[in-house]
């Protein structure tokens, strides 16, 4: 299947390397805005650099876009429309309406738009989602150090957003109340963040995530009628915790859950030529990252209401993203 890369700064050349390795798929070239880029990516992987989106196109059954969000909804429409497969990276679009637009067109021209939501291909979160019923609570903190990637977004759609998704598909119901405080500590954009959600359902999940804290921290955590789960992304592993009534006195039991020893990109790349092969829906598709960004969205207009209240100035398009 071969498949092109749209964007190959750091995580784009990441998507390159991991397609040179990935079983279905053969990687025809790279495009960048920025040639000089691309033509390293391709030297070192021994691929095309393309001098155009138009070139990139023609020559690829599919692409992988990973650029800036603002250009999206564009890039995507236009590979769509020339007949072309798309894998998006997350977030979805800068705004619903254009997360709306693209899965318009993806339904009128038959074509597979997934959307790069990584952690669902995560082994331990797949053994996890195995062995859910029913969760009615989520703790989850998602902290990082400094780094000057991505600060012209807010934490929220950086970061949050990956577990807005995993909550949304593994309590597999719709958000009902949101309330959600968020702070700028380096920038003039939100650095540090916390929301609560309540779901239809009666779940509750409380999200804090931060790319300013001393040390990396991804902690998921969920608790269903007698069991509690623990996801640690970075081992790529999953605990089971469950309840034991001997007849004396309650104990706790636990176990690791089995997983595969997978790359989650290399995976969810895998799983995008499958669907691209077998024309099949995606595990994450338009749907899908419509609704993380639309409840990131939400995440974002009470952090912004709560700002105003105690009068703490952001910096953000309305209605967008939070990306320029």
């Amino acid at each position: 299947m071969p498949i092109a890369v749209l964007g190959v700064g750091e995580h784009g050349k990441r998507h390159a390397q991991a397609l040179k390795r990935a079983h279905g798929a053969e990687l025809t070239g790279v495009y960048d805005q920025r040639l000089d880029r691309a033509e390293s990516v391709a030297a070192e992987l021994a691929v095309k650099a393309f001098k155009s989106l138009e070139e990139a196109l023609e020559a690829a059954e599919a692409v992988s876009v990973v650029i800036p969000t603002t250009d999206h909804a564009a890039v995507a429409r236009q590979a769509m429309e020339a007949g072309i497969d798309v894998l998006l990276e997350k977030p979805i679009t800068r705004t619903v309406e254009e997360a709306d637009g693209l899965i318009e067109i993806a339904n009128r021209t038959g074509r597979v738009l997934q959307v790069g939501h990584l952690e669902r291909f995560n082994p331990g979160v797949v053994a996890a989602k195995a062995a859910t019923h029913r969760p009615l609570f989520f703790e989850i903190h998602r902290l990082g150090v400094f780094s000057p990637r991505s600060l012209d977004v807010d934490v929220v759609f950086d970061l949050m957003i990956h577990d807005l998704d995993l909550v949304l598909w593994l309590a597999d119901t719709e958000p009902r109340e949101v309330r959600a405080v968020g702070l700028p500590v380096l920038t003039d954009r939100v650095d540090i963040a916390n929301a609560r959600v309540e779901f239809e359902n009666g779940a509750v999940a409380n999200f804090t995530a931060s790319r300013v804290s001393t040390e990396k921290v991804r902690k998921f955590r969920y608790f269903q009628p007698n069991e509690y789960i623990s996801i640690d992304f970075s081992r790529r592993d999953a605990l089971l915790l469950n309840v034991v009534n001997d007849g004396e006195r309650p104990g706790i039991s636990f176990r690791k859950l089995e997983v595969q020893n997978t790359d989650p990109l290399e995976a969810e790349l895998e799983s995008f030529a499958d669907c691209v092969r077998m024309r099949r829906p995606p595990l994450v598709g338009g749907k899908e990252g419509r609704s993380a960004l639309a409840l990131a969205e939400k995440v974002m207009f009470c952090i912004e209401e709560h700002a105003g209240r105690v009068n703490v100035p952001l910096t953000r398009p309305s209605g967008h993203s939070g990306e320029l």
